[in-house]
């Protein structure tokens, strides 16, 4: 019902986020991962505490793009909200100020992905057109940096050629949560997925996203 995070205020996407964080802690968790790279930007410019670990994408994808690149030049694409925020120049000049960041906003992304246009010839374009400014400025690592992106990675492979490293950024905060032991020791338990509305449409979203992982239930709830 709130979909896309990446076109609103940031002090919308706070109040979002804070309503899905109380609403999380009902279930007890053992931590709580902020999947959205926009969230992710409220979530880091937030002086807020929490009671467990809160985990973004921000902070793991910077630091797997700087090993990454050999020279330096890194590119973001992400969502307007996320490019606003500057939150992974932040990030990236905390570990290396030496480094380049150039961001492009692509907020047409999202809605392919949600309209399921992933090898078509209509998104190859807007792909392309997003980006070749990044490949202008001689990037050699390209952040995927909204949770939608990585299905469009072929294409965007595609796009910037074989010699451009691509990061998803969830990939890299695996290793976070390893650090925290909860890295599950078998591939047993229950894939909820909550959503506050929902649709068949969504459905095939969800399990796009998701790809072969197995889903066990999806169940529509009211955070207020």
């Amino acid at each position: 019902a709130r979909l896309p995070y990446g076109s609103k205020s940031a002090s919308t996407i706070q109040h979002y986020l804070d309503q899905c964080l109380n609403f999380l802690t009902k279930y007890q968790p053992r931590a709580i991962v902020v999947a959205c790279n926009s969230a992710s930007t409220a979530l880091l410019g937030s002086d807020r505490k929490y009671s467990l670990p809160v985990l973004n994408v921000i902070e793991p994808g910077s630091r797997v793009a700087l090993s990454s690149s050999a020279s330096k030049r890194i590119g973001v694409l992400a969502t307007r909200a996320t490019v606003l925020s500057e939150a992974y120049v932040k990030s990236i000049h905390r570990s290396d100020a030496q480094a380049e960041v150039f961001q492009q906003a692509c907020p047409l992304l999202v809605p392919l992905v949600e309209e399921g246009w992933v090898d078509d010839p209509v998104t190859n374009l807007i792909v392309y057109r997003y980006v070749s400014g990044l490949l202008k400025q001689n990037v050699d690592t390209v952040i995927l940096g909204c949770t939608h992106f990585p299905v469009l990675r072929t294409a965007i492979q595609k796009a910037t050629g074989p010699g451009v490293q691509l990061v998803d950024s969830s990939q890299a905060l695996i290793q976070d949560l390893e650090k925290l032991g909860n890295s599950p020791s078998s591939t047993n338990g229950i894939r909820k997925i909550l959503c506050t509305d929902f649709s068949p449409r969504l459905e095939e979203t969800i399990r796009l996203i998701l790809g072969g992982i197995k889903l066990d239930l999806i169940e529509t709830v009211d955070l207020n």
